[in-house]
């Protein structure tokens, strides 16, 4: 598919426009098959409902809140797949933050990524036998509110509902806020007379990356408060629908949320997230006290202040994959150690940071390699690990009467694929 379709796609590609992981890459006849192949896909959810998905933005501007709802839904005849990459200005992103020329990225990513799909029916109607427990879902740096549909259609098809939340603190690829434009208008065509109409445009915001000479800490520090503050704010919202409140999401999308009417079970509240969305799992339990319990995926620890950890008296779940820590990164996870509170960790062999994003599974052997989107383990095994692992956590924390407790020999890294605890060494006297 390479010789007969990128290039056609991007005839002209400078060396310096690849990826570095690409430069100066030749690819034999017999890698093609591993490098694009059209069988891949996000694994369907493997719960017993099916997985549901709209998007909602309260407040159009920075202030508001925007997020991907999954939920378990019922299927009807009108249910369609929403395409994984919601337009093309995320594929510009995701060039920027690559440090790739966005007119080659656009065209590469669009080629390999564009035609994916997401495994939940896009506004499909809401369908649950009881209150449903909330989880809300914080991405990684340069991620956005999609790349992690292999985790939450799974938490849907459970019996959650997941608030995936896109951050506006310009950690995202790419997001967008809403802005008012006033238009004039004829308002005959036979007549002169005009009126102005208000409407609402998109106002992209990309990822900004570090300026030469500035130091990363004060950015990413400023950037987990307006995060965290984004987690809350997205827990109020659901708080809002679930009471009955009004609601005006200015996307207008064909979901009905009236649906959602005292269906959150919001004593039941947990809080999951990838990276920087693991650091921001942690300033989020340290401020709100609602969250009961957490998840963090290969948490990155280093935009938190020593002092918040005494502030967060959660239960927490680190799950890890085998390639990303390093020492000074466990020993911050390390300040959270509790007598009192279960904190507790296990690693996936084989893995590696980009394992928990769905990329890992839309990108064959030979490119998963190159970019470390895939590690030595299965995607599929090591995703359905950490799906199972959280799920039994989960329902430990908050007091659901599921069967997820038969996984929870995963929490303790029993099994042949998991590490307790983490694999990277300590000196005694760091610890």
């Amino acid at each position: 598919m390479l010789r007969h379709g990128l290039w056609k796609l991007c005839p002209v590609v400078l060396d310096q426009d690849l990826p570095r992981q690409f430069r100066g890459v030749k690819l034999k006849e017999s890698d093609m098959g591993n490098v694009f192949c059209n069988n891949l896909e996000i694994p369907p959810p493997k719960g017993p409902n099916a997985a549901g998905c709209t998007d909602f933005m309260m407040d159009h501007t920075v202030q508001g809140s925007f997020f991907r709802l999954y939920y378990p839904c019922q299927k009807t005849d009108k249910s369609e797949l929403p395409n994984w990459i919601p337009s093309i200005e995320y594929f510009n992103g995701l060039a920027d933050f690559m440090k790739i020329n966005r007119t080659f990225g656009e065209r590469i990513f669009n080629f390999l990524f564009g035609s994916f799909k997401i495994p939940a029916y896009l506004d499909a109607p809401f369908s649950a036998n009881e209150k449903c427990p909330v989880v809300i879902f914080s991405h990684g740096l340069g991620a956005f509110r999609t790349l992690y549909s292999c985790i939450c259609t799974e938490l849907a098809s459970q019996g959650f509902i997941v608030a995936s939340v896109e951050h506006r603190d310009q950690s995202a690829s790419a997001t967008f806020t809403l802005q008012q434009k006033y238009e004039m208008e004829t308002t005959n065509e036979n007549s002169l007379k005009t009126s102005l109409t208000d409407t609402l445009v998109r106002e992209w915001m990309y990822y900004r990356s570090l300026q030469q000479g500035e130091q990363e800490f004060p950015l990413r520090y400023q950037q987990v408060q307006q995060r965290a503050d984004e987690c809350v704010r997205a827990l109020q919202k659901l708080a809002d629908i679930n009471s009955g409140l009004p609601m005006e999401n200015v996307l207008h999308t064909q979901f009905d949320w009236k649906t959602l009417e005292n269906s959150m079970d919001l004593g039941r509240v947990a809080i999951m997230g990838h990276s920087f969305g693991g650091a921001t799992v942690i300033e989020t339990l340290a401020r709100e006290a609602k969250f009961k319990c957490a998840v963090a995926l290969d948490a990155w620890m280093f935009p938190l202040k020593d002092e918040i950890f005494p502030q967060v008296n959660q239960p927490i779940f680190f799950i890890n994959s085998e390639k990303f820590h390093w020492p000074a990164n466990i020993k911050r996870i390390k300040k959270l150690d509790s007598s009192d509170i279960e904190r507790k960790m296990m690693t996936i062999r084989g893995s590696v940071h980009q394992s928990f994003p769905d990329f890992t599974f839309l990108a064959g052997n030979l490119i998963g390699k190159l970019m470390k989107l895939r590690g030595d383990i299965d995607p599929a095994i090591g995703i359905d690990l950490s799906n199972k692992a959280s799920l039994a956590f989960l329902q430990r924390h908050l007091g659901l009467k599921k069967n997820f407790n038969q996984w929870d020999h995963l929490i303790e890294g029993n099994d042949e694929n998991l590490i307790p605890g983490t694999n990277v060494t300590l000196l005694q006297s760091a610890i």
